[in-house]
């Protein structure tokens, strides 16, 4: 039977990270955390999360999810907080649900993050399971997008577990051409991201997040 996975303990407070792919877990990140990795999507993400809560003798006080994003507004290399959060994949308009929303759930179709860190900028994320590039950005009005956060908030949201969303953009400048170009800042994102955990720990321990 697969043991509990442990969350780490950050300011006295236990906090679950979880990432989508070991390629964005950088040495920053290494020195600081050892977070659930999911595997790549919605679905990967939602199953990995809900079965790693659901070991857990008793839930984290925090999911963060982290990772990198795409962006064709924000700056590359930068890291933002997720302010909301939607789901891009589902479209029930056909039936007269506004795109976005889940049928007979009551949920927004784009969901608020309460929670602050102090001095992180926000920014708003589309959750969906195709990667973004060039015009297919023209569809989305988030400002950001990747292809967990979404799938981590419900699984989140289903164990009474409050969700903080950690995103550094790895590309959406240009057209996509390979795996080279949502590489090329990672080192640059790990590097942030470890930072905005430390800005994390500070927050905890002087009682500033807000929300």
């Amino acid at each position: 039977m697969t043991p509990p996975f442990r969350p780490d303990m950050i300011a006295g407070r236990q906090v679950l990270f979880v990432m989508a792919a070991e390629p964005e877990y950088g040495a920053d990140l290494r020195a600081r955390i050892a977070p659930l990795i999911t595997g790549i999507g919605p679905v990967e993400g939602a199953v990995q999360l809900s079965a790693a809560l659901s070991r857990m003798p008793q839930p984290p006080d925090f999911v963060v999810s982290l990772g990198s994003a795409g962006s064709n507004r924000l700056t590359q290399g930068e890291v933002y907080q997720v302010s909301a959060v939607a789901y891009r994949d589902m479209d029930a308009s056909a039936l007269g649900f506004e795109r976005g929303r889940t049928p007979l759930l009551d949920l927004p179709a784009r969901i608020a993050l309460p929670h602050r860190i102090p001095d992180l900028p926000t920014a708003t994320l589309s959750t969906g399971a195709n990667v973004v590039s060039g015009a297919g950005y023209g569809g989305i009005d988030e400002d950001m997008v990747d292809m967990e956060t979404f799938a981590h908030l419900r699984a989140a949201q289903h164990a009474g577990v409050p969700l903080i969303g950690l995103r550094g953009i790895s590309d959406g400048a240009g057209e996509l051409r390979g795996m080279a170009d949502w590489t090329e800042y990672l080192h640059l994102i790990d590097t942030r991201l470890a930072r905005a955990v430390d800005l994390l720990a500070e927050a905890l321990a002087q009682g500033r997040l807000a929300g």
